[in-house]
């Protein structure tokens, strides 16, 4: 089936429209051009450039290690492949809860440097007041509730947020904060269905879900994990929509077996 792309550059605006139209939002991350360059010209709307790449790229355990100037990097270049798609980045553990002020600063120098078209940063009410000073300042913000990754030590692992009720009330109560603060989008993970169907209804911007059913306005993956190059990694909600950690190993291995042979490269490879 094929795809329709278009020409003009997504923006948060449009993403509204959409929701109110009941068209879905498909938005994946992505941490170079390379790579960034094919889904983009897919059709993707929405990249995340996810502090994930501490995982994914850095090889760490957690998200926390991943610096500000890091992120701007990566961020560079899914900016320079994005024609079509909204550039999101993440802001990195320490770059927002120290204090509003250090907030707002750190989350214009990733605007200004990376070239990006927002920021992401995980919780509710208690970091409600930098969020409201970032919008204020003229910086697009995507929140993120439910399983916040950052805060992994707190919570002791990274199973399902807000199954009791009071962690819904919670999470519900936030989300409307965040939306009425002028978030342009929120992102639930890992939370019950329902919740986020909830969620989804109770407020204006759109929800992108990961882990929280199909009744939000759009889904976000982590690019490698969906293709299947990430083999470690099988949570109930990942779909793999490739296995491409096979096709990698047998190329490498068919590489390494003609350049071992001498058949790579061959007269006609050679000047």
């Amino acid at each position: 089936m094929s795809v329709h792309v278009q020409n003009s550059r997504m923006t948060t605006a449009k993403l509204r429209q959409m929701k109110a139209n009941g068209e879905k939002i498909a938005m994946l991350t992505s941490y170079d051009f390379t790579l960034a360059s094919l889904v983009d010209e897919a059709g993707i709307d929405m990249f995340l450039v996810g502090d994930s790449a501490s995982n994914v790229v850095c090889g760490n355990q957690y998200t926390l290690p991943i610096t500000v100037d890091e992120m701007i990097f990566l961020t560079k270049g899914v900016v320079r492949a994005a024609q079509h798609a909204l550039v999101v980045c993440d802001m990195p553990f320490g770059s927002y809860q120290v204090s509003e002020e250090e907030a707002v600063r750190n989350a214009i120098k990733i605007l200004k440097e990376s070239g990006c078209d927002a920021v992401k940063l995980e919780g509710g009410e208690e970091i409600l007041p930098a969020i409201k000073h970032m919008i204020q300042a003229g910086v697009p913000v995507m929140g993120h509730l439910g399983l916040t990754p950052q805060s992994v030590n707190q919570f002791g692992g990274y199973g399902l947020r807000a199954k009791e009720e009071a962690e819904a009330e919670k999470l519900l109560h936030d989300a409307k904060l965040l939306d009425e603060a002028g978030c342009f989008s929120i992102v639930l993970e890992k939370i019950p269905a329902a919740l986020a169907e909830k969620v989804t209804k109770a407020v204006s911007c759109p929800v992108i879900g990961i882990g929280a059913g199909n009744k939000c306005d759009g889904q976000v993956l982590v690019l490698h994990d969906m293709l299947g190059l990430n083999q470690g990694f099988k949570p109930k909600f990942l779909r793999h929509f490739a296995s491409l950690a096979g096709e990698v190993k047998t190329a490498v291995g068919e590489y390494i077996n003609a350049v071992k042979d001498s058949s790579f490269p061959n007269s006609e490879e050679s000047y």
